[in-house]
């Protein structure tokens, strides 16, 4: 009877420690830049039919204009584009929130050397927090490093709570409050700001852990009749940049080894200095405007082979 007892007061104080964590003291990022991620996500899964899904890291909310991609190809787009900080691993799942018959997920990863696994998993926290719906975002596989992690959250969760200095915005583009109702960063981006590190400006090996996720994403995908395209992501003309026919072999080996159609020649995506704002992978408003362009010409193009 003791030991019953005993069990039951664990549970109960568990019970009450994650109410007062989970209720109380999270969340504590709602104003964060991740935190557009709950918008994406409810934008997302409002839509029935069939629609466009951008899906990557933050080349795209800084570099698609989803307002005009939506007008040129006819379509509802939501743009899930997010911080590459989390891991390519985690903004991917956002693929499976809500696929219908008919879908076009353009997959722009930056990088194809990753392992498969969350990069950062408190940044995902930061992400997630409290919000349930996100939690689909997080494989069965990822959760151990999750829960490992969240000490950490939690203890800066509290200190914003303690403070009373949680859940507020910054005054730049880093903030929830700057993305519109596609999911793009909006915020006013009119010329190159000083001191980009272009040093980032390189190819990226292409790992198996890549080319197994990314054919599994498609295969999930296809089993639903919705379909998976690569695209380009945006490439800075600065000093020590690789030259064309180096970025064609990469073109040429992603072909070779990923199940979706890569729809875009990428020495095309190869562009001045100047288009670029703040990182080597953000783009200045001009910049998203010839992007644009130029991705919603891939699509259609590979619309007209598709037939």
């Amino acid at each position: 009877m003791k030991k019953l007892q005993f069990t039951l007061n664990c549970i109960a104080m568990l019970a009450i420690l994650a109410l007062f964590c989970f209720g109380i003291v999270m969340p504590q990022y709602e104003g964060d830049y991740q935190a557009a991620m709950i918008d994406k996500a409810e934008r997302l899964k409002s839509i029935e039919g069939e629609k466009i899904v951008l899906i990557g890291d933050s080349n795209l909310p800084f570099g698609i204009d989803s307002g005009t991609l939506e007008q040129k190809l006819g379509k509802p787009v939501v743009n899930m584009g997010m911080h590459g900080g989390t891991g390519d691993v985690f903004n991917e799942q956002a693929a499976l929130l809500n696929v219908h018959e008919g879908d076009l997920y353009i997959v722009c990863p930056s990088r194809y050397d990753e392992e498969d696994k969350l990069t950062n998993p408190h940044l995902c926290w930061i992400t997630i927090e409290n919000h349930f719906s996100l939690y689909p975002l997080i494989r069965a596989k990822d959760w151990p490093d999750m829960i490992a992690a969240y000490p950490t959250y939690l203890g800066k969760c509290a200190k914003l709570w303690r403070t009373g200095t949680g859940n507020s915005e910054m005054t730049n583009s880093y903030r929830r409050s700057a993305f519109n109702e596609y999911g793009d960063n909006y915020y006013p981006r009119p010329a190159s700001e000083e001191n980009i590190d272009f040093s980032y400006v390189t190819i990226s090996p292409i790992s198996d852990a890549t080319v197994e996720r990314l054919n599994s994403l498609y295969d999930k995908l296809q089993a639903k009749g919705a379909d998976m395209v690569i695209a380009a992501y945006p490439i800075a003309l600065c000093e020590g940049v690789p030259d064309e026919a180096q970025y064609a072999a990469f073109e040429q080996e992603l072909r070779d080894k990923l199940k979706a159609e890569v729809i875009s020649d990428f020495n095309s995506y190869r562009y001045d200095v100047s288009y670029f704002y703040d990182t080597h992978l953000h783009l200045t408003d001009e910049g998203v405007a010839v992007r644009t362009s130029q991705l919603a010409a891939d699509v259609e193009k590979y619309r007209e082979e598709n037939q």
